[in-house]
Formats: structure tokens, C-alpha cells, sequence
């Protein structure tokens, strides 16, 4: 498994190049903001399918915010919803024949450095410098060490668990067609066309599909969001 592949690159900077990754993210943005309009393009008291569609999935988040952070935090769902859904079809696009681009772990870790600089943030806007600072000696000050490593290890842990889950996932499922389309050439090497169409590879890949790129996708976009949820909610109490 190769890293992702780079297309060109841009002329400035010494050179910016463009991969796999960032396309492939383009395109997960262009096509949430497409959903996104087309749920919400024509609001009406008789909602359309796209719009209940929508309206389901904001009502949600808000409810799993509340139920997660409190009422008072639900200022961050819009973040939340949009998070969850950048993970989710980002994990998912694989299913179209794109390198998903969680399978970056540039991907994850900016997600978890976003989210680890809003614990910190509002952590201060809560608590104050002084009681921000002051968390770092509770329940006792010798656990300062301890309390920052475990800090800064929340964004690692973030970004690995994500990252890991979805790239072995590509590992898994790109050895096993590999191993199909030998073991097509061994049993039906004599027929002409099956370098061309390795029997093996039809339908069998499609079950465990079911588990790396559903199953999957979801488990994993729900954790980054769950516990990116935690992690604010904690900050700020």
C-alpha cells in the first residue's frame, strides 16, 4: 500500500503539491454543501423528502449535544454535525472508488488539532488562565506530569484511532482481492479471460465491504464525534 498519490504541483511555496487526498477531500466538501443545499434550498411547512432528510439530521446533533454536553453548549453542534459528516463520507467515499481521505493520517491529526486547541480555548473562556492552569495540579500536584502528558496525548490518540481503523481497513480489503485474483489464476488459469475478470473478486470483496466501509465508517465518524464532545464538555465544567 503506497502513500497518496500526488497529481501536480502548484508553483509557489517551493512547490505545493496537490494528492489524493486533498481531491478526494474537495470532493467530499463539494458534496455535503450540495446535500446541504439541496435539503434546504426550498423550506416549506410540508416538507419535501430532502428536507426531512435535513431537518432530521440537525434535530440529531442538537439532541445528541444536549444529551452529551448540556443545553448550554449546544453553540458547538453545528460543529459537531459537520464534523461527523466530514468523517463519515470522507470514510464512506471509498465506496466510489476514491482514497478516503481518513486514510491520511494529515487528515485525522488536523481534525484532532482543531478539536484539541477548542478544549483548550474554552477551557480558558471558562475557567479563567488561573483555574485553566490551576486543573493541571487537581487531584494532586504531583500528577502535573501526568496531566499534561494525558492532555496532549488526547489529540494523538484522536487522530491514530481514526486514521488506523480506516487504513487498515484498505490494507485488509487490498490484500484479500489480491488473494482472490491469485487464487482465481490458480484454479481457473486455463480459461482465457480470467486475468481480465478474476472470478474470486465478484461478490466476495462485497461482504467485508459491509464491515470496513459501513460498520466501519459510522463507528468511527460517532467516536471522533463523541469524543471530541467530552473532551469540550470537560474543559469547560
Amino acid at each position: 500500500m503506497n502513500g497518496p498519490k500526488i497529481f501536480f504541483e502548484i508553483p509557489i511555496f517551493g512547490g505545493l503539491p496537490i494528492n489524493q487526498t486533498m481531491v478526494s477531500s474537495w470532493l467530499v466538501m463539494g458534496t455535503i454543501i450540495l446535500l446541504a443545499y439541496l435539503g434546504t434550498r426550498k423550506l416549506e411547512k410540508i416538507p419535501s423528502k430532502p428536507q426531512l432528510i435535513a431537518e432530521g439530521y440537525v434535530g440529531a446533533v442538537y439532541g445528541l449535544v444536549e444529551q452529551t454536553m448540556g443545553k448550554d453548549k449546544l453553540g458547538f453542534a453545528p460543529y459537531i454535525g459537520t464534523l461527523f459528516a466530514f468523517s463519515l463520507f470522507s470514510s464512506l467515499s471509498s465506496l466510489v472508488g476514491l482514497r478516503p481521505p481518513t486514510a491520511d493520517l494529515n487528515t485525522t491529526l488536523g481534525w484532532a488539532l482543531i478539536t484539541f486547541f477548542l478544549v483548550q480555548a474554552n477551557g480558558i473562556r471558562k475557567k479563567g488562565i488561573s483555574g485553566y492552569l490551576k486543573g493541571f495540579l487537581e487531584p494532586l500536584p504531583l500528577l502535573l506530569p501526568l496531566n499534561i502528558i494525558s492532555e496532549v496525548a488526547n489529540p494523538i490518540s484522536l487522530s491514530f484511532r481514526h486514521f488506523g481503523n480506516i487504513a487498515g481497513g484498505m490494507v485488509i480489503t487490498m490484500l484479500l482481492y489480491n488473494f482472490l485474483a491469485w487464487l482465481s489464476s490458480l484454479i481457473f488459469g486455463f480459461l482465457p479471460f480470467i486475468d481480465a475478470i478474476p472470478l474470486f473478486q465478484i461478490g466476495i470483496p462485497a461482504l467485508l465491504s459491509i464491515y470496513f466501509d459501513l460498520f466501519t465508517s459510522v463507528l468511527q465518524a460517532f467516536i471522533f464525534s463523541m469524543l471530541t464532545m467530552v473532551f469540550v464538555a470537560m474543559a469547560m465544567d
